[in-house]
């Protein structure tokens, strides 16, 4: 029996879904993150840029790895991924996130593990909201192209 291993995104593609990830996440993040933690915008932004350095490093990663497995597992590819699974990768890497990311904003802010906790559970939770609709409208905008194979597979 000959096992089918559906295409990953290329490198450029996964490059381009990591910087528009990142700088959206900026944008959007900053401003609340700012005025709930009482950081200033400058140091906020700073943080976030540098936690959002972190991230994209473990986006490259974690995704690549995760499509990887999945697509062995099930011969599809990361664009056609089913709604709880996608649940489950936002949730995975923002789990991932939160183990590397606490050091430095508890290093950075001067806040207490706990209050540094709370901050980075409300960034997680903020990012894995909009890793969820960011990847899915990725997936949308910017598919996978399938060889001929694929197509077949999907067909069935």
């Amino acid at each position: 029996m000959s096992v089918h291993h559906p295409k990953l995104r290329s490198v450029r593609d996964r490059a381009r879904q990591v910087i528009l990830f990142e700088i959206g996440g900026l944008a959007l993040i900053t401003p609340p993150f700012a005025w709930l933690s009482g950081v200033p915008m400058g140091d906020s932004l700073s943080l976030l840029a540098v936690t959002a350095l972190m991230a994209a490093l473990w986006n490259a990663v974690y995704n690549t790895a995760f499509d990887w497995i999945e697509g062995r597992r099930t011969g599809r590819t990361a664009d056609r991924r089913p709604f709880a699974l996608r649940a489950v990768h936002a949730l995975g890497f923002e789990g991932g996130l939160l183990l590397m990311t606490l050091p430095v904003i508890m290093a950075w802010t001067g806040m207490g593990w706990l209050e540094a906790l709370v901050a980075d559970l409300g960034l997680a939770t903020a990012y894995v909201i909009y890793a969820f609709a960011f990847n899915l409208g990725y997936d949308r905008a910017f598919p996978i192209e399938s060889t001929a194979t694929e197509a077949l597979v999907r067909a069935k």
